[in-house]
């Protein structure tokens, strides 16, 4: 594949494109957490069942990654973003009229798949289009994807505590998608994505395909319920809904620092287990306080586990383009990343909640991912670059 290099002018324009696109990725999954107690007084919502509000979108985004470069190669870039938008849209607005709990779950399911579609074409076009800053706007593509949670986390108790709907708090953010509706419209660019034998290569028999895909699940499964359950927990410690969700809004600007900051300080270096280890150190620490020191010092805890998990979600995604050169397999070798991660991922919500049903309280979860991370600590010394040929070829 020819790599097609825009000017600058061209450049600035298709980025910000794809940072107001990045804004709607999150928003209706990371207006739930804040908004559940509003939603549980209107609705019969276990822990369990409401967990499913973050676990199945998570899982069809997982399972529409596999097909999502397929859909990008026939549609065209332009089409497929489109088309993505108006999904999410569409999903995020139903919100409006839905008065059943199956509805609200298929609304954001539909609202994953939307998402899904996006976020297989992004890594192929930033490589193809940016091959020399792939790290640098790597981290702003995710930040922007971490700043659309935060909004949404930050502003739906606002919206809830202004109009005292929790369904206009949940729909507003299809304005969101709208907006970058009307400037993806805008975008004329060839096509970097080419129905080619590089295009179509299946990664199932690579081990380290495997060990990349766990390697990114098991990450962004402290994501999904920290986006899902931060806000619940700290409400059960007798905060208010409207303070919870500014709490889980500073966590995901955390995430945003840590997501612009972190792929410039590892672009410095090929060899990426350092900062690694790092980010999850930090993590680590976010959820022993979660657990030991939940009052006190309860900025701290969610500015560790937000600078941890905000650089760790895009630096997932460079170390499995860092592997390939060649846009359209790299861009295959995370897609399938991200849709095996993805579907480990979607677990960790439902599983969190079942044990907030069954022994009462979040810090049994909380300690669960912090084992977690421990196992991530030795997967990052097998990510030595000086054998990246070797594993995958």
């Amino acid at each position: 594949m020819e790599n097609v290099r825009a000017t600058t002018r061209p450049a600035v324009w298709l980025m910000s494109g794809i940072i107001l696109v990045a804004l709607n990725l999150r928003p209706s999954m990371a207006a739930v957490g804040p908004l559940l107690s509003a939603i549980r007084g209107d609705m019969p919502l276990s822990f369990s069942v409401a967990s499913l509000l973050t676990m199945l979108p998570v899982m069809a985004m997982g399972l529409a990654m596999f097909f999502g470069i397929r859909i990008s190669r026939r549609l065209g870039e332009q089409r497929t973003v489109i088309l993505s938008l108006s999904i999410i849209g569409l999903a995020t607005l139903s919100r409006l009229v839905l008065d059943s709990a199956p509805q609200l779950i298929g609304s954001a399911v539909l609202a994953g798949m939307g998402i899904a579609l996006i976020q297989a074409l992004m890594p192929v076009l930033i490589k193809s289009r940016f091959p020399d800053h792939v790290a640098l706007c790597m981290g702003l593509y995710v930040t922007s994807i971490m700043g659309g949670a935060a909004l949404a986390a930050s502003f739906s108790p606002l919206v809830l505590l202004q109009t005292g709907s929790w369904r206009i708090g949940l729909a507003i953010w299809a304005a969101l998608a709208l907006l970058a509706l009307l400037v993806w419209w805008t975008q004329s660019t060839p096509s970097s994505i080419q129905n080619t034998p590089a295009g179509k290569e299946s990664f199932t028999r690579s081990s380290r395909a495997w060990l990349l895909a766990l390697f990114f699940g098991l990450g962004t499964a402290s994501y999904t319920c920290v986006l899902a359950w931060l806000a619940p927990y700290y409400v059960e410690q007798g905060w208010s809904e409207q303070h919870a969700g500014l709490l889980l809004g500073f966590l995901t600007a955390m995430e945003v620092i840590s997501g612009l900051v972190t792929p410039a300080i590892a672009n410095r270096s090929r060899d990426r287990r350092a900062v690694l280890a790092a980010l999850l150190l930090l993590i680590i620490g976010g959820f022993c306080g979660l657990i030991l020191s939940p009052q006190h010092l309860s900025l701290l805890w969610p500015c560790l586990l937000g600078l941890g998990i905000g650089g760790l979600f895009p630096m997932s995604l460079i170390v499995s383009l860092d592997h390939l050169d060649n846009p359209q397999r790299a861009g295959s070798l995370t897609a399938f990343v991200q849709g095996i991660g993805y579907l480990i991922a979607g677990f960790s919500p439902l599983l969190a909640g079942i044990i907030r049903d069954r022994l009462g309280s979040f810090e049994w979860a909380w300690w669960s991912l912090t084992a977690v991370m421990v196992v991530m600590l030795l997967i990052v010394l097998r990510f030595d670059p000086r054998q990246y040929a070797r594993h995958i070829r």
